[in-house]
């Protein structure tokens, strides 16, 4: 495996060759930046833990974190090797197979005719095979995370039909999905397991200090979104994040992106529209 950027970090926390590592994975978290895989795909790192399954892709470097306290006269340069140390600490804690950090800056992540995270993409997939690959979501506000979400969806197409996933999940970051009508909610119950939660969110300390509680942030809306989730049935989670289901992208490799990503907006502007007329016109 030959990534874009030499610089790029190929870690396995416990040691094991990177082949033996590549060969359990199950699932695959794609990640913009370091902390988006323990905020945005916990239900992955829980159901790798025990197998030491989930491998973890982290995109850019760091390098244009927001710095206060300790870290106020932090480099750029100084900021990239703490965010990167804290990312391996969190795959130590985490038990990950593998974490790739491909040292990306935000700007070619964002550039939409750069096509090295595309292709960096498709060797891990291959490399590893995934069953089920977590991603940004194409609603997300944050364009470092939407050029994520797009190459992610482009190199799994890339796959071969009988290497994809069986599931792929674009879940919530820089905008929720509690507006999706359920029908359109993957519900990813992450219930029993805040300890281990809070051991990978205390991590990144130069976020906390940056003083960006993503930490409780985060918690604090899985919460919410267990408890807002039905209102006419009693709790059976108590933190859940929620997602799209993007496979039909996958299965699909002609269909459109952006109409594929709009019929869920269509989908909430109908149910609102039919329940407000029912109620004005009773």
């Amino acid at each position: 495996m030959k990534l874009h950027n030499s610089t790029a970090d190929v870690y396995v926390p416990d040691g094991q060759p990177l082949p033996a590592a590549l060969g359990r994975v199950t699932h695959l978290g794609f990640g913009a930046h370091q902390d988006d895989l323990e905020f945005g795909t916990l239900h992955g790192i829980i159901a790798g833990y025990a197998n030491r399954s989930f491998a973890a892709v982290a995109c850019t470097n760091g390098g244009g974190s927001a710095r206060t306290g300790p870290f106020a006269h932090y480099t750029d340069e100084q900021m990239i090797v703490e965010r990167r140390q804290e990312q391996r600490r969190a795959s130590e804690i985490g038990q990950y197979a593998v974490l790739f950090q491909l040292d990306y800056p935000s700007c070619d992540v964002k550039d939409p005719a750069n096509v090295s995270l595309r292709d960096d993409f498709f060797q891990i997939l291959m490399a590893t095979r995934p069953q089920v690959v977590y991603t940004h979501n194409p609603t997300d506000k944050h364009e470092t995370h939407l050029g994520v979400s797009v190459a992610s969806i482009q190199a799994l197409r890339a796959m071969p039909a009988k290497d994809r996933p069986k599931a792929v999940h674009g879940v919530e970051g820089w905008r929720n999905l509690d507006w999706l009508p359920d029908h359109c909610k993957v519900v990813l119950d992450e219930s029993g397991h805040v300890e281990l939660y809070e051991k990978l969110g205390a991590v990144f300390v130069s976020q906390i200090a940056g003083g960006k509680r993503y930490d409780i942030a985060n918690l604090g809306h899985r919460r919410a979104n267990a408890t807002l989730l039905d209102s006419h049935a009693v709790d059976t989670a108590t933190e859940v994040t929620i997602a799209m289901d993007l496979m039909p992208l996958i299965t699909d490799p002609t269909r459109d992106i952006v109409d594929f990503t709009l019929t869920f907006i269509d989908d909430f502007r109908e149910d609102v529209r039919r329940k407000l007329c029912k109620r004005l016109n009773a």
